[in-house]
């Protein structure tokens, strides 16, 4: 029988490094996406939280130890934070699994132990990350340094919030910085458990704050004229409202957006391998990932066979209770996603796409946001469902004659985030990487190295993640003007 999540419920906010009681009275409710039935409640932060949270960040990094600490310090602390995720990994992927519908299957991998791996990767690129440099200037010796931005906003998501999070907060507390986090309320349950860990870890006061609140909330946090940097995560719509309301204090903004990614398939592919290496990151967290690869591109020459592969596959996924360790595919967020992907299925038959398998809600499952993993023909890369971002588990099947126009179609996108293609000739392969416009890439494979930069072209958003180069998205840099002839001592 499959574990049940009991109701769970907090009545304070993490504010300052402490829980205390929230301001206002009103209360969010977590609804189960495979039951529609509460199974959570926290307290919806206001914006007067959000003032308290700000403010506990600003004197913290003003006048606090977490900046003027050691980069050791700071690691020791860190790295509790990511042992306690080793620890507690199972509880944090039932958590979300229940929250956002994540197979549990995955969700260990996928919602838990890949944010301890952000925790862990970001603490390697601290440790090598050249904070200071010395340089020769055209009028003399030049000091170049790297200091923390100051107060960090870190907006998440629901879909990964543990592993966005850690995306976030890793590099900005390594580097000297505070942040406020505010956490989706769809997903608010596993934030709590964050909160411990960080409270238990050691972090000084005011170091961190944890605020789940709505988008006008989120708004008003980056707006915040104490805020020095955003980094955010979300849909384009969303990241273009973040960029402009934080211009108006010129505060710095990364933002990770949406995608609509390419998986390449060219003839000489093992399609076997393919198939086994697609279609678990095309349907990944039910097809709501930003970075799946949600339109495959296929040789007219293998095209049907391909086709006939890839139905095959995706009408094999097990759909059900998230929370089943045999489910592969449960289901959406919010009756709202539900929907969504449900209108784009009608809106690609109606423009004329052929549906391979899918289509529909599962017959089986009475109740719960459920979609069918639904596979799309005859797609031509004109037609909406392949150029919009449809984050649910609907995919295009794409028919391309050689290998430039594979190329130009899998660039014919608004978005850039991400992407693959399968060959027996990897050198080709590593060929076409390097000539399509997007932030990440994998050659018969699909992976996401957090000691790597991730980020996109185009829509897909602004500055990266991950790696030194992300590290670096949370420092300002410095530079220091020596007089001539200074040797150091």
């Amino acid at each position: 029988m499959t574990e049940r999540t009991e109701l769970v419920e907090h009545g304070q906010l993490f504010i300052g490094g402490e829980f205390t009681d929230p301001l206002g009275t009103e209360v969010i409710e977590v609804i189960s996406p495979h039951t529609e039935q509460v199974i959570g409640r926290v307290p919806h932060a206001s914006e007067g939280d959000v003032d308290r949270a700000v403010a506990a960040a600003r004197r913290a990094f003003d006048e606090g130890p977490w900046p003027r600490m050691g980069l050791d310090e700071r690691i020791a602390v860190i790295t509790r934070i990511k042992d306690a995720f080793a620890v507690r990994h199972e509880e944090f992927a039932r958590l979300i699994s229940a929250q956002n519908g994540t197979p549990y299957s995955s969700s260990v991998m996928v919602q838990a132990l890949a944010a301890m791996m952000v925790w862990d990767s970001a603490i390697t690129v601290a440790r090598d990350f050249p904070y200071e440099e010395r340089r020769d200037g055209v009028l003399g010796p030049l000091l170049v340094r790297r200091e923390p931005v100051g107060v960090v906003a870190a907006v998440v998501p629901w879909n990964v919030p543990q592993f966005t999070a850690a995306a976030k907060l890793a590099p900005a507390l390594l580097a000297g910085c505070t942040a406020v986090l505010k956490v989706s309320p769809e997903t608010p349950l596993d934030a709590y458990v964050l909160a411990e860990i960080a409270e238990e870890a050691g972090l000084p006061p005011g170091v961190l704050s944890i605020l789940p609140a709505d988008r006008e909330v989120s708004e008003y946090l980056v707006g915040h004229r104490d805020v020095d940097k955003v980094s955010f995560t979300g849909s384009v719509a969303a990241g273009r409202r973040v960029m402009e309301v934080a211009s108006r204090n010129l505060t710095r903004v990364t933002l990770e957006l949406g995608g609509k990614s390419a998986a390449i398939i060219f003839p000489d592919a093992d399609l076997e391998a393919a198939v086994a290496g697609i279609v678990p990151f095309a349907w990944m967290i039910n097809g709501q990932a930003c970075v799946a690869q949600t339109r495959i591109l296929a040789p007219n020459s293998r095209y049907d066979e391909i086709a006939e592969a890839f139905a095959a596959a995706a009408g094999a996924l097990r759909v059900g209770d998230p929370l089943d360790p045999t489910t592969e595919l449960g289901p959406l967020v919010a009756r709202r996603q539900q929907q969504r992907s449900l209108d784009y299925i009608k809106l690609g038959q109606e423009e004329g796409a052929k549906i391979l398998t899918g289509g529909n809600r599962p017959a089986a499952q009475e109740r719960g946001w459920y979609v069918e993993p639904t596979l799309f023909g005859s797609v031509d890369n004109s037609m909406r469902i392949a150029r919009e971002e449809i984050f649910g588990p609907v995919i295009c099947l794409i028919p391309y004659e050689d290998e430039a126009e594979a190329v130009r179609i899998a660039d014919d996108s608004p978005y850039g985030l991400s992407g693959s293609v399968w060959t027996a000739d990897t050198e080709r392969g590593i060929d076409v990487a390097r000539r399509v416009r997007t932030g990440t890439y994998s050659v018969n494979t699909f992976s996401l190295d957090m000691l790597g930069p991730f980020g996109g072209y185009k829509n897909s958003g602004l500055g990266r993640e991950f790696g030194p180069e992300g590290y670096g998205e949370f420092f300002e840099h410095k530079m220091i003007h020596l007089p001539a002839g200074y040797r150091e001592a």
